[in-house]
């Protein structure tokens, strides 16, 4: 049993899972996923067009062919990351192929492993096949290699991300994932639906949506109506929660039309969770990051929210250190969590990021201060996490069943957790025939800095 730790990175997706066994003779591709749930979905999608044309998904360098790495170029030390990734693939299988968002800077990659066989930028899906055909040939078998009706999916199946949109419009100083994927590219409302209505009948009980920008999706579609839905994130998510699933909704912009969501949750349509990325809250830190600076509005709005919907969960992630940054606009920031009382919340060290009109800025943080800034954020954050989970004690909670091991201990979720980034539950006795997608309602009887314990109810 593992509680979630503190500085779990906010921009990290869960492990891959790969549940695959080949036939003999039938060319295997293994995967290495980093990055964001975003790019998770991005490697679902290349692996589920392989499939599709009979190659086998290997979960180890041994078996594979050759090895796709998904890389991650979100902060410099993602970067690096990724590259040693690379470098392990190459090691141990020697035929790899690059794809992702350090993909877009395909000579910052050969620079340091100059004997990939390909290099993709994100989201370029034909490219990547074709890198793939050219160092392993397809052989399929279309009496065997049978494609699983949801595709192929790299989280257990109880849950899934389920992608709305591509790029960003926005242009935070700190941020190049504009210029690696673009601006806002929504998907249509319909096949949006489609996607979810076939995972749900794959026996998906929890939808996590998720893009770059969810508040603005379909803002490029002009909120285009078609066969019934309209592409706007309320429409949207009223009718996701028409398909009985959980449905979590991740990267939300404080937009004042988030406000619309907000019902939802309070009737039971979409989970009573908001994942919004504050990033800051002095307005003269928020004004450098070019972010809205409307810091004291947004305490007004969580508070209408919360009136509105007294059961929600707020995560957000935050960075400090970013240039600039003062003593007093860090205090701030601290005063306003005070107030704020997220449930969950990440924090980012501020990185320079090759590309970002930050790292022009004047006045860098010196990397001590920012460690001793990030300890203290930390500290308060977990001291409000732990007050909050205490007040849950002796409560009735509906969770989901992630995991039931060896020794009986279920570990589950309530509906303000995401998979792998927030908090768990814990139920280590009467656990019999409970099973990964379960729902089972709890009483908590024990709560930690971040995770709850409870025993079920009959």
């Amino acid at each position: 049993m593992v509680t979630n730790p503190p500085d779990l990175r906010p921009d990290r997706a869960p492990r891959a899972r790969i549940e695959d066994a080949p036939r003999p003779g039938q060319p295997t591709i293994g995967m290495v996923s980093l990055g964001c749930p975003k790019a998770l979905v991005d490697s679902e999608r290349i692996l589920t067009r392989l499939r599709a044309e009979g190659y086998a998904i290997s979960p180890d360098y041994a078996g594979a062919d050759a090895v796709i790495v998904n890389t991650c170029g979100f902060l410099d030390s993602a970067k690096a990351e990724s590259l040693e990734a690379i470098g392990e693939a190459l090691k141990e299988n020697g035929r790899v192929i690059v794809t992702g968002c350090l993909g877009a800077e395909p000579g910052y990659v050969t620079g340091a492993h100059p004997t990939v066989l390909a290099v993709t930028g994100p989201h370029q899906y034909e490219q990547v096949l074709d890198a793939v055909h050219a160092a392993v040939p397809p052989d399929p078998d279309p009496f065997v290699d049978l494609l699983p009706a949801s595709g192929v999916t790299l989280t257990p199946r109880h849950y899934s991300y389920l992608k709305i949109s591509e790029g960003c419009n926005h242009a935070c100083r700190f941020c190049i994932i504009p210029d690696m994927r673009g601006r806002l590219v929504s998907r249509p409302a319909p096949a949006v639906i489609r996607e979810a209505e076939r995972l749900v009948e794959a026996g998906v009980r929890e939808l996590l949506v998720i893009s770059q920008d969810t508040s603005a999706y379909g803002l490029d579609l002009k909120h285009a109506a078609e066969n019934g839905h309209r592409a706007h994130i309320t429409d949207l998510a009223r009718d996701l929660g028409a398909l009985g699933a959980w449905v979590r909704l991740h990267y939300v912009y404080p937009y004042p039309h988030v406000r619309e969501l907000i019902p939802l949750m309070s009737d039971g349509l979409v989970l009573p969770y908001l994942d919004i990325p504050f990033q800051h809250a002095h307005p003269d830190t928020l004004k450098r990051m070019a972010r809205p600076a409307a810091a004291a509005r947004t305490l007004d709005e969580i508070a209408a929210w919360r009136r509105d919907c007294p059961d929600l969960a707020l995560r957000s992630t935050f960075i400090v250190g970013f240039p600039g940054e003062t003593e007093a606009e860090f205090q701030t920031l601290l005063d306003w969590l005070d107030e704020a009382q997220l449930d969950r919340v990440g924090c980012f060290r501020y990185e320079n990021v090759a590309g970002a009109r930050s790292n022009a800025l004047p006045d860098h943080v010196p990397d001590e201060v920012k460690d001793e800034r990030w300890h203290r954020f930390m500290e308060k954050a977990q001291a409000i996490s732990e007050a909050k989970l205490a007040a849950k004690v002796g409560q009735r909670l509906e969770v989901i069943v992630d995991e039931v091991d060896e020794d009986g201990v279920a570990t589950c979720r309530t509906m303000a957790d995401a998979p792998e980034i927030d908090g768990c539950l814990f139920i280590d006795e009467d656990t019999g025939g409970l099973a990964p997608g379960d729902f089972v309602t709890v009483e908590v009887d024990e709560a930690g800095e971040y995770d709850l314990w409870g025993r079920r109810l009959r």
